[in-house]
């Protein structure tokens, strides 16, 4: 079909396209045959051809901006954030010192605290790293005797609370403190539990 017989639309849609008209495939046949299958030798579409070029554009435009002429990026973007959080948690900390003090802070042995404490390890995602025997993966084995942050439950709340800078273990302090608490009785209890291929001892030993 001639472009002359074809509305505004249609000529605009075979030319950002280029798709060979219908019924015409034998000018564009090639002799390629696989068992009977035929190939066309069609051109890609010229938008997908500029959105490649384009794409390589932003790659390469993106790599010289971030690390040549040192603009804001994904790591300063995240240490930002980073710094406002930390800023976030220690002023909630000053205004609540209550809920951080450990001068009352002893391990519950109840069966209900202890429970509440299994569902939060589960719930926080602490079975993504320790796993949910605390044998340990990418985080330490939480059932041993040894302690990377010590292994007392002041020890543990304050980790839960704190975090650990620089590793995945991040701080805990919007939980409610008998949250804390909870979770760190529920850690301790699990001592000596023996899981199934346990991680590799980590830190120092520690005898509660």
């Amino acid at each position: 079909m001639s472009n002359n017989n074809l509305n505004f639309w249609q000529r605009f849609i075979k030319s950002v396209t280029k798709a060979h008209e219908l019924g015409k495939e034998e000018d564009i046949m090639l002799d390629h045959n696989y068992d009977g299958i035929r190939e066309l030798d069609n051109v890609l579409p010229p938008w997908w051809v500029w959105g490649f070029y384009i794409t390589i554009f932003i790659t390469l435009f993106y790599y010289f901006a971030i690390f040549a002429l040192g603009w804001y990026g994904q790591e300063d973007e995240y240490q930002a954030e980073l710094k406002a959080y930390e800023a976030k948690v220690a002023k909630y900390k000053a205004e609540h010192p209550e809920e951080f003090s450990t001068d009352n802070i002893v391990a519950f042995t109840d069966s209900e605290n202890l429970n509440k404490g299994k569902e939060l390890f589960t719930a926080k995602g602490c079975v993504g790293c320790h796993r949910e025997d605390l044998g340990g993966q990418v985080g330490p084995n939480l059932t041993d005797e040894y302690w990377l942050h010590g292994g007392t439950v002041v020890d543990i709340f304050n980790t839960i609370t704190n975090g650990v800078k620089g590793t995945a273990m991040t701080s805990y302090a919007n939980l409610p403190k008998v949250e804390r608490q909870q979770l760190a009785s529920y850690i301790l209890s699990m001592q000596g539990s023996n899981p199934e291929n346990p991680k590799a001892p980590e830190g120092e030993k520690m005898t509660q």
